[in-house]
């Protein structure tokens, strides 16, 4: 095995910014192949892995590299062509560093596509050029946009079997951005590309010089989305306490935890929910070095002045703006098991740090993500639908509105008596 990846490989940087980014379309639209050119063009995978992926091709036949290899690592995955659980994969330019969550397109693999995308910074939605905007096209679009992520980027791919034709790529263009008229989308970027090819891929093509667009990989390197998160709004969940043992640092006391929004300074005035205790924060921590302020997405520890009591699943707020803890909550639910959701339901729930049990109060309506309609008589929710759903929690929850903050406006649904995750929610209000 090669001990060195292929030349021009970036080592990545605690410094460089980082853009997380999920792929969505239907069946056979390219997202695995379109990842495979991404991590081959940029340089980012081994030379032995290429080998052993033209190796794999021509033992099928094929008369080309099947990048979709590359990504597809289930063994059920590479015999039948497609992709069943959610692929992440990782490399970097020089300008940014990238996490790819690689979904299925398959109509049963909804919530694996609602889990790749709900970190995501950007959504990127394939569609095949032949077949143009499809059912499922259009259904990742909608479930792209309740989960606001914020950037997205159609990608109208295999344009080369439509004989890079200007009049294809409009109608698609038109029709789409018509679509997401309806839809919450702050950002669209259509591009017409060729995975298979490399066209507007990471370098431009010629064969669209009726384009002026940028290519893909340029406009995931500069798309902006520092400005994305809530840099107002003081949240912090308590990961883990920590007291080391050792008699050289037996007085210290640090809460750990990734910041969910807002911005830490030494000297800030917080408060401690839900207790209510207030203090100021003594010091910073980040890898064993003291900085002098922290924003999401940091993993750090906080020290605060005063010995007030913080345990796992509090949460640490600016005094003037924290969130209201709320035991009643409306929320978007999106369902994954087979047994459906119904009311009188109780369940475990994990929100940010916090555990607790909720009671099913009200399924009020099923959402045709198709077409938006709200189906209010149903009263229950199946495999991979997407409803509003009032729940009643044990424990308050430390929560805000999903639009607000993705972090601490959502949560997951656990089975209790197997352990099972059953659903995830965007919360919509609390009381």
């Amino acid at each position: 095995m090669s001990a060195t990846p292929a030349a021009g490989i970036v080592p990545t940087t605690g410094s460089m910014d980082l853009l997380r980014f999920a792929t969505a379309g239907s069946v056979d639209d390219g997202k695995s192949t379109l990842i495979g050119r991404l991590l081959l063009d940029s340089k980012a995978i081994f030379e032995d892995q290429l080998e052993s992926v033209e190796a794999t091709s021509s033992s099928k036949g094929y008369d080309y590299v099947d990048l979709a290899l590359l990504t597809d690592g289930l063994r059920s995955e590479r015999e039948q062509g497609i992709t069943i659980d959610v692929a992440y994969r990782y490399f970097a330019t020089p300008t940014r560093k990238f996490i790819i969550a690689d979904t299925p397109g398959h109509i049963q693999y909804t919530r694996n596509m609602v889990t790749g995308a709900s970190t995501a910074d950007l959504g990127l939605v394939l569609v095949d050029a032949r077949n143009g905007l499809t059912e499922q096209s259009r259904r990742h679009a909608v479930l792209l946009s309740l989960l606001r992520v914020p950037h997205l980027v159609l990608a109208v791919n295999k344009m080369d079997l439509v004989g890079w034709s200007q009049e294809v790529y409009e109608r698609i263009h038109n029709e789409f951005t018509q679509f997401a008229t309806k839809l919450n989308v702050p950002d669209l970027e259509v591009i017409p590309i060729s995975a298979l090819e490399g066209d507007n891929v990471v370098e431009r093509s010629v064969n669209t010089p009726w384009y002026h667009g940028p290519t893909l990989m340029h406009h995931l390197e500069h798309v902006h989305v520092a400005s994305d998160r809530d840099l107002v709004d003081t949240r912090f969940p308590v990961q883990y306490v920590i007291r080391p043992k050792s008699d050289e640092h037996h007085d210290y006391r640090g809460y750990a935890g990734q910041i969910a929004g807002g911005v830490l300074k030494k000297g800030d005035e917080v408060v401690v929910l839900p207790s209510g205790m207030t203090s100021t924060i003594e010091g910073i921590d980040l890898f064993n070095v003291e900085i002098d302020e922290a924003f999401p997405p940091m993993s750090v520890t906080v020290r605060l002045a005063d010995d007030v009591d913080v345990s796992r699943g509090d949460m640490i707020a600016r005094v003037n703006n924290a969130p209201k803890p709320a035991q009643d909550i409306d929320a978007m639910v999106c369902w994954m098991i087979n047994e459906p959701m119904r009311p009188r339901q109780k369940l475990a729930i994990k929100h940010t740090t916090r555990m607790g049990r909720v009671l099913v109060k009200d399924i009020q309506y099923r959402l045709d993500v198709n077409t938006l309609h709200r189906d209010q008589d149903t009263k229950e929710l199946g495999l991979n639908e997407i409803g509003r759903v009032q729940l009643r929690c044990t424990v308050p929850l430390l929560c805000d509105p999903y639009a607000k903050n993705r972090t601490t406006g959502s949560f997951v649904l656990i089975d209790e008596a197997t352990g099972v995750t059953v659903g995830a929610g965007m919360i919509n209000s609390g009381s």
